[in-house]
């Protein structure tokens, strides 16, 4: 026998499962509906160009190139570097997020799109990084987007999607991290290197992975020296409340227009009481999410203290993605939540409701040929009520038809009765209760 196996970091998904994350897709997808964005899909493929220098270097890496058809050998003797020969054997790739495929959607459509653009992504994603619990190499990720628009509502009303989305899926202690990629190149500014933003922000924004001490290494090897990571290690730790730290970044970053200009925007954001949170932002400067087309707010949602899980979503501003692509001056902001992470902290939570996991209300056992029709009629009477009922499909004892059901989980089994014609007999697999019922009653039932 072959043996069989599926690729490393994916996963196949037994009915139980996808029906508990088709609950999280449908609490999700009816808060974005509610406000008011629209529903897109873009190709599971992108040109590798679209996608190359949009995520740092450590995103390039983790993109999944798709090899060429054809003459391969042909097509490598023509590269003149190792880029070049990327490219040229891969001229696809699967996306590594939906953000850039939907900027690279914006710039195609710009003409039709009605701006602001509200749009909702729920689609599958791949990244070459290495599985671990919580990181696949395939997962779905739900983004809510604004495209057209600078004005800061449409970040407190992204931060109040995550808010309500997490609330009515029964999670507590989950945290709403907020930071400013313009207080982060205000901090470049404050240690004097502005050029070395980006590796100052990879660096720690690897703080919950490598520790203060792995930060200090890495932005040695990225060109700091001592007193500037002193400065660094200093602004990432200052403490208080959300006032109060912005209190302090006024005052640490008075002489960076680019730094205030970022604490004003996160004032406004938690500071004009324009939405309740069942969990408020947090203001965490140690927050920098590497992806280089941030320029202001960005948002991580942090999982349960009780649940190892960490980012369960993320997102931010950006002001001239699509100038990427040749259109600049369209700015936008994003979020995306993490589905399969979300999945794993509500299974360890135990917080998925007996809704999410109900298939098949009712199994009707097979009478036989003579009675087939009948109890056929009986199964789509349900049916049209909405119930979701089976007919056993096959002519066997009943004790096998009940032990299937006692398997499959479900919570009535029907059948007519041999000894009584004319008579229905209903059963609460849970509590065991029997019910003998005329068939024409059978329409106003209670399952």
């Amino acid at each position: 026998m072959i043996k069989v196996s599926k690729p490393q970091g994916t996963r196949d998904f037994d009915p139980e499962v996808v029906r508990k994350r088709n609950y999280i897709f449908a609490t999700i997808r009816k808060t974005f509906e509610l406000y008011g964005f629209q529903p897109l899909e873009t190709p599971a493929m992108e040109n590798t160009s679209t996608l190359l220098g949009k995520y740092g270097e450590e995103g390039d890496r983790l993109i999944f190139k798709i090899l060429n058809n054809g003459d391969i050998l042909g097509q490598a003797q023509m590269a003149k570097d190792s880029r070049e020969l990327g490219l040229l054997l891969c001229e696809k790739s699967l996306k590594y997020d939906l953000t850039i495929p939907f900027a690279r959607y914006v710039v195609m459509n710009h003409g039709k799109l009605t701006l602001p653009f509200k749009r909702y992504q729920i689609q599958p994603v791949w990244r070459g990084d290495k599985p671990s619990r919580g990181r696949y190499r395939e997962f779905y990720q739900c983004d809510a987007d604004v495209i057209g628009s600078d004005a800061l509502i449409n970040e407190v009303e992204l931060l109040k999607i995550y808010d309500t989305v997490l609330t009515d899926l029964g999670l507590e202690g989950y945290q709403l991290k907020v930071n400013n990629r313009k207080i982060l190149a205000g901090l470049a500014e404050l240690v004097g290197r502005p050029d070395l933003m980006t590796d100052i922000t990879i660096a720690i924004d690897k703080l919950d992975k490598i520790g203060a001490g792995g930060v200090r290494e890495e932005l040695a090897g990225r060109g700091l020296q001592p007193a500037e990571i002193n400065n660094v290690m200093d602004f990432i730790s200052v403490e208080g409340s959300n006032d109060e730290k912005l209190e302090r970044l006024s005052q640490l970053l008075a002489g960076s227009p680019t730094g205030l200009k970022g604490v004003e925007e996160l004032r406004f954001i938690l500071g004009g009481g324009l939405a309740r949170f069942n969990s408020a932002p947090v203001i965490d400067l140690t927050l920098a999410r590497g992806l280089n087309y941030y320029t202001g707010m960005i948002v991580e949602v942090k999982a349960p203290v009780q649940v190892n899980m960490g980012s369960i979503g993320g997102g931010g501003r950006y002001d001239d993605l699509t100038g990427l692509f040749g259109l600049p001056g369209i700015s936008g902001v994003g979020i995306s939540f993490g589905v399969d992470r979300i999945y794993d902290v509500l299974e360890e939570l135990k917080l998925f409701p007996a809704t999410a996991q109900q298939g098949t209300q009712v199994l009707f056992f097979n009478p036989g040929a003579e009675k087939l029709a009948n109890v056929f009629g009986y199964v789509n009477q349900l049916r049209e009520r909405g119930i979701v009922a089976e007919l056993f499909p096959d002519d066997i004892k009943q004790d096998k038809q009940y032990k299937y059901a006692e398997k499959r989980g479900i919570p009535y089994i029907a059948y007519v009765e041999e000894t009584a014609p004319g008579v229905i007999s209903i059963k609460n697999m849970t509590n065991r209760e029997r019910y003998n019922i005329k068939p024409e009653e059978l329409a106003g039932f209670a399952f």
